[in-house]
């Protein structure tokens, strides 16, 4: 009797554990299901916003629009692809383009060693309590929104680009030019670029570090030949998205760089454009074509960050091989 009563709790407690896995495995699927709709959400969302963009930007070269009595206008692809002037009813986006590439290539070189030296200071060199201080003083910045940058740009670089190019003197537009349009996307660049650098330099094996220093090199030599070295891949992850960053920026650039009709320009005391300043300029002001053809330079600004970003992470899979 006594075994029987043994075996059927026994029975009895299986029973229930089974039915309490059985309402895990529920959970779990519930739960799986809700995280992947929201990562379908995501996605389509992405889709949709592209997808927009691009049948938004296709009009201005299939559709006829009225300009005049008995008048109709269609842009012409081939010029819009390969011109370099701006103006209306003459739309070329190589200017701006070739502007947008000359001027985030310079700023991601500043960015770059500004970010790794900082972010080596900090992780490397700086104490117990200055470290953190600064690292927090990078947050702080990273969180500021791009009108700030651009009214800084507007209020102190301009005037500081200005006396800097009168005191060699070149004249400028007061101050708003290529190298001021520089310096705003570098300081916009260095938050992002630095604190992916530091994570990537506070996860460098000690062990090399320590090895590093017992065969006899010095901190510096080891600083600057293994920890970059080792952090290198993430370094690279930081340029990625800061490029990215600098590519995508409208507000903080239109504010600063001059936005002429003509490019592509060199000159960096110069007025200059980009694909996002383009887009920005009398947007609310604009209708028909001179509006949808906006959408037509934002579909040329998507190609070209999803070409640099392919390259850029191809490079980076190459170096982390090496």
């Amino acid at each position: 009797m006594k075994k029987l009563n043994h075996q059927q709790k026994t029975f009895s407690l299986k029973e229930k554990v089974s039915k309490q896995s059985s309402r895990k495995l529920i959970t779990d699927k519930i739960f799986a299901g809700f995280l992947l709709a929201l990562a379908l959400i995501c996605a389509s969302t992405i889709v949709f916003i592209v997808v927009f963009i691009v049948r938004q930007g296709v009009m201005p070269f299939i559709k006829k629009y009225a300009i005049g009595n008995d008048v109709y206008y269609t842009a012409d692809l081939g010029l819009f692809l390969t011109g370099t002037n701006w103006i209306k009813y003459n739309y070329g986006v190589l200017g701006a383009a070739i502007n947008t590439l000359y001027l985030v290539s310079i700023a991601s070189i500043f960015a770059l060693i500004i970010s790794v030296l900082t972010a080596l200071f900090i992780v490397r060199i700086a104490g117990k309590y200055l470290g953190p201080a600064m690292q927090s003083i990078i947050e702080l910045l990273a969180s500021i929104p791009s009108i700030i940058f651009g009214l800084f740009g507007q209020g102190f670089i301009c005037p500081l680009v200005r006396d800097l190019a009168s005191s060699i003197g070149i004249q400028t537009m007061g101050g708003t030019s290529g190298l001021s349009t520089i310096i705003v996307l570098v300081m916009m660049m260095i938050p992002t670029i630095t604190m992916i650098c530091i994570t990537s330099m506070r996860g460098v094996d000690q062990t090399l570090i320590h090895a590093s220093l017992a065969l006899g090199a010095t901190k510096t030599q080891t600083d600057f030949k293994v920890v970059i070295r080792s952090a290198r891949s993430g370094i690279f992850a930081g340029l990625i998205l800061g490029i990215g960053r600098a590519l995508g920026e409208a507000t903080a650039v239109s504010m600063v760089c001059g936005m002429p009709t003509k490019g592509p320009v060199f000159n960096l005391f110069d007025i200059t454009s980009t694909l996002t300043s383009t887009m920005m300029l009398g947007i609310h002001e604009t209708s028909g074509v001179d509006f949808d053809i906006r959408f037509s330079v934002g579909i040329v600004l998507i190609a070209i960050i999803l070409v640099t970003n392919v390259t850029l992470n191809l490079i980076k899979k190459r170096m982390e091989r090496i």
